[in-house]
């Protein structure tokens, strides 16, 4: 199967780099601090979605911006802690790329996902994140968003995810996805092409785009 994509977003916990043991750290001190229950914590969706709108689901709305700001401050904070690593095949694929060909589109706050891909040394020309839009993913906003400062066509972008809310928001926006079975099963994933991580993947630069193909 090959695909054809004049730009290439990706999201980026999940899909570039992992930070479950971050976010799992952070976020367990983050509801310990707020009187939030274990089970209350695990009937919510944490992956793929913006601090603001979990910690609407779990907090009453006058505690909400306070809450939002501690845990940007705790994650950012315990990025040197060796929580953040790159995920397979990330450096190359995305290596193998012109700058102006892809962004990054994440639920993370811009202080947030900045220091994660410092740390990790990816540097996208283009960022999308939660300070940027007002309606955070499974929306289609922050894709749409992207394919417009990229100056491209939301029908000629691929949608690079790793959570059921994101590949729901690159859908809504009309756009091709690619999901990466990196946090769910395959069978939990709903897009144009399931693998395992990056790693599957070729990306092959020409005059009219990018075409991506699985590895043999």
């Amino acid at each position: 199967m090959t695909i054809h994509a004049q730009a290439l977003l990706f999201d980026n916990d999940g899909t570039l780099v992992s930070s479950l043991l971050s976010v799992q750290r952070c976020w367990t001190r983050w509801a310990g601090e707020y009187g939030i229950t274990a089970e209350q914590f695990g009937r919510v969706e944490l992956h793929g979605r913006p601090a603001a709108e979990i910690a609407a689901d779990l907090l009453p709305a006058h505690v909400v911006p306070e809450a939002v700001a501690r845990i940007e401050d705790l994650e950012v904070e315990d990025v040197p802690n060796g929580g953040v690593h790159l995920l397979p095949g990330t450096r190359d694929f995305l290596g193998a790329l012109p700058a102006e060909r892809w962004a990054v589109v994440t639920s993370a706050t811009r202080r947030l996902a900045e220091a994660r891909l410092d740390a990790v040394g990816i540097l996208p020309k283009t960022l999308i994140a939660a300070d940027d839009i007002t309606r955070g993913k499974p929306d289609p906003e922050p894709y749409l968003l992207a394919a417009r400062v990229l100056g491209v066509d939301p029908a000629h972008c691929v949608v690079f995810e790793d959570a059921p809310a994101g590949l729901q928001a690159g859908r809504a926006a009309g756009m091709t996805t690619v999901a990466l079975a990196t946090t769910h099963q395959a069978h939990e994933l709903t897009a144009d092409l399931v693998v395992e991580d990056l790693s599957a993947l070729s990306a092959l630069v020409t005059d009219g785009g990018v075409e991506i193909a699985v590895r043999p």
